[in-house]
């Protein structure tokens, strides 16, 4: 089976692809470095040229308010466009535990932004709802930091590996029943 991994040369989509290829399918990992920029739109229709499954691992590469809107909106419209002509079965999509209780952050919008768009397409969908992972820990420590006070997220956090997120990626991506997935929460 063809399966593209949007973002898949990042941290968990290195991973979702390495664990679908030794399953024996045909994985295009694809980003802008490999010519698919799902933002301008160029190369996506290509890549999905007989595509069964898209694994969408997309992110916004600014967590600014009106970057990350921008971003998850040009995305998501120009990549399930192209899903739609190509007849792409089934879009995973990575998203974020609490992302409807985070609306405070502009990011968080835009991700909410994307499972709507994902929503209203008519492709079938899986919503992966993931928390974050622990090699980012550090850094979004980092971000609470004022001078040499730390601000605390009043939201829960429980951290989880990327190993297991690109599992369980992996995982719905291969799923073979035949029913309409809503979204689905992966926290350990």
């Amino acid at each position: 089976m063809k399966i593209v991994v949007i973002g898949g040369t990042g941290l968990i989509g290195s991973k979702t692809v390495e664990r679908l290829r030794k399953k024996g399918h045909d994985v295009l990992a694809a980003s802008p470095n490999s010519g698919v920029n799902t933002v301008t739109g160029e190369g996506v229709a290509a890549a999905l040229a007989g595509a069964q499954v898209v694994v969408d691992l997309a992110n916004s590469p600014s967590f600014e308010e009106k970057a990350a809107l921008e971003f998850f909106a040009a995305s998501g419209r120009n990549l399930l466009a192209a899903e739609a002509a190509a007849g792409v079965r089934h879009n995973v999509a990575l998203s974020v535990v609490g992302t409807d209780r985070l609306q405070g952050m502009g990011y968080f919008r835009g991700k909410l932004l994307q499972e709507k768009l994902i929503k209203e397409s008519g492709i079938r969908y899986t919503i992966v709802h993931a928390t974050q992972f622990f090699e980012f820990t550090a850094a979004i420590a980092n971000t609470g930091a004022v001078g040499d006070t730390i601000h605390m997220s009043p939201a829960y956090f429980q951290p989880m590996a990327a190993d297991d997120v690109a599992d369980a990626m992996a995982d719905v991506a291969l799923a073979t029943r035949r029913v309409l997935f809503r979204s689905s929460s992966v926290a350990f």
